[in-house]
């Protein structure tokens, strides 16, 4: 009998990083896939991006809706609800030999929580990493512990969830799927990507994503969203490429300001989604990556592009060299901006070498192949 394997994915940026994973196993006829798409993906106001998985000739076996239309920590919890309720329906209804997940998202632990109830085994990718700014280390940590297989980005973060009790023998260094994308993926040249932006081809462009510090309060998060676009004002001399926050608590006022501020300067776009594709291609060419987004600390460094890492959302993680830390003060931001452009692109392998989807799908088949005992033991160091 063939065994069935199931991928959730959430958001736009979580498939992109799933993608080649996806494509790999849809190569394997021993294996039914059911891509499962939930969240942002089914939510016109962050841009239906269910159509970009369409559009990739993926078949999406089951769209579960979870998301309400706020995002307060009541939503966040609402959400977080739906998607227990969701996915308990669904692993009842399938009951998949094994259900990969991506990250640290909140809705994420809701599905991760239906499926342990329901004894299927989770695989989870990027444990074991830190991020202090944001809510989502503690849900990464909580998935981690629900997990029976690690797919992590590097061997600190292997080392780390061994540090949590999970057997080594069940925690593997794969790299970083983001990574794979960027090595393997044929971008846009200059001249489409920034034809298809709508952006002069001599116009020196800053890719910008600020997501919410969900670690802090309200007042905190508006005064360093409001640095932020201050020092964008002073150094008017780039064209701001602004791509939507995600929706965790927060992330509506961020992407409402934003908006503001492109609808007002002539220097400044603001973008819902711009795809894989097209969000590599702008990284490659732009002059930096400017804001708190993981792609910066994960996917530039791997293309060579320099990056100002604002704040403390992304604390933790390790970074390349060609990442500059700064407060999220106007004049810190400003003094990193000068600094940017005289930083040395040079590509960062420390997520990788681009061959993380054959070493996942591997250790997937022969988990697969034998009955395993997924009843986990403390693992004491």
């Amino acid at each position: 009998m063939k065994k069935k394997m199931a991928i959730v994915t959430a958001t736009r940026a979580e498939y992109g990083i799933l993608k080649p994973l996806i494509k790999k196993i849809l190569l394997d006829d021993i294996l039914i896939l059911q891509v499962i798409v939930t969240g942002t993906h089914l939510s016109e106001k962050y841009g239906n991006t269910q159509q970009e998985i369409l559009d990739d000739g993926i078949r999406i076996f089951k769209r579960i809706p979870i998301l309400t239309d706020g995002n307060t920590g009541y939503d966040v919890s609402v959400t977080m609800a739906h998607a227990i309720v969701g996915f308990a329906q669904y692993f009842c209804d399938e009951h998949p030999d094994v259900v990969i997940v991506l990250g640290d998202r909140t809705e994420i632990l809701g599905v991760c929580c239906a499926a342990m109830n329901a004894h299927i085994p989770i695989a989870h990718l990027h444990g074991g990493e830190i991020t202090e700014g944001a809510v989502d280390d503690c849900v990464r940590h909580a998935v981690t512990k629900m997990s029976y297989l690690h797919f992590v980005a590097n061997e600190l973060y292997r080392k780390r969830i061994i540090q949590m009790g999970e057997n080594p023998n069940r925690v593997f260094n794969v790299g970083a799927l983001g990574v794979e994308n960027v090595f393997n993926t044929v971008l846009l040249t200059k001249e489409e990507i920034c034809k298809q932006i709508g952006i002069s081809l001599e116009q020196k462009f800053v890719m910008v994503t600020f997501h919410p510090i969900t670690m802090e309060s309200q007042e905190k998060n508006e005064t360093q969203l409001y640095n932020l676009i201050a020092a964008m004002e002073i150094k008017d001399q780039y064209f701001y490429v602004i791509t939507m926050a995600n929706a965790d608590m927060g992330g509506n006022w961020i992407n409402t300001i934003f908006k503001e501020y492109s609808s007002k300067h002539k220097n400044a776009l603001f973008i819902s989604s711009l795809g894989m594709l097209r969000y590599l291609s702008a990284i490659k060419y732009c002059e930096f990556v400017l804001g708190n987004s993981s792609s910066g600390i994960i996917e530039a460094p791997a293309l060579g592009v320099p990056v100002i890492d604002v704040g403390d959302r992304q604390k933790g993680r390790m970074m390349a060299d060609t990442i500059i830390h700064c407060k999220a003060e106007t004049q810190e931001i400003i003094q990193a901006i000068e600094q940017a452009p005289k930083v040395k692109h040079c590509v960062s392998y420390i997520y990788g070498d681009g061959h993380s989807s054959n070493k996942i799908a591997d250790i997937l088949y022969k988990f697969l192949e034998k009955k395993n005992n997924t009843a986990k033991k403390f693992f004491d160091l």
